[in-house]
């Protein structure tokens, strides 16, 4: 299983639950790689997709403890539910919030890191995988500028 999270310089990833800035790069650089995956994504950060609404192509996988339906969403209730859902998947990415990231990285291999050489204030904020000597940043996957805004693809794997 996998991760894919955009953050800022200083590892934020939101705040007020939203992303304070987003690029078109990154959102194209999300699609491409999670097109067919399941991913594992929290109620929160459901309510900021566009329309409250599943993301087309992908089979989306909703961990929260509500007793809520929603439709194209297959809720799960628990981490070891939502390990046990996605199983069934070739490829898995968990998408956030913060709390879903933070429940599911230590079962994640992979990172997709899209690093904004920004630092807008956050009130989230991912695990800074840099000074974490469980993961080693292993390859540059691109990089360019948006809006005057440097930024990296970068993948971190588990060592």
């Amino acid at each position: 299983m996998d991760a894919i999270v955009a953050v800022y310089a200083d590892w934020g990833i939101g705040a007020k639950g939203t992303q304070p800035i987003a690029l078109s790069a990154d959102r194209a650089y999300f699609r491409k790689m999670t097109k067919g995956a399941a991913v594992i994504v929290g109620r929160k950060t459901v309510e900021d997709f566009p329309g409250g609404k599943p993301l087309p192509g992908r089979a989306n996988l909703l961990l929260t403890r509500q007793a809520i339906a929603l439709p194209g969403f297959e809720i799960v209730h628990s981490p070891e539910e939502a390990l046990e859902r996605a199983a069934a998947f070739e490829k898995v990415f968990v998408i956030g919030g913060a709390g879903v990231y933070k429940t599911l990285l230590p079962y994640c291999s992979r990172v997709f890191v899209t690093k904004l050489a920004v630092c807008p204030e956050s009130d989230v904020f991912f695990p800074n995988l840099e000074e974490n000597s469980q993961w080693k940043l292993t390859e540059t996957l691109g990089a360019g500028e948006e809006n005057g805004i440097a930024y990296e693809f970068l993948l971190f794997q588990r060592s």
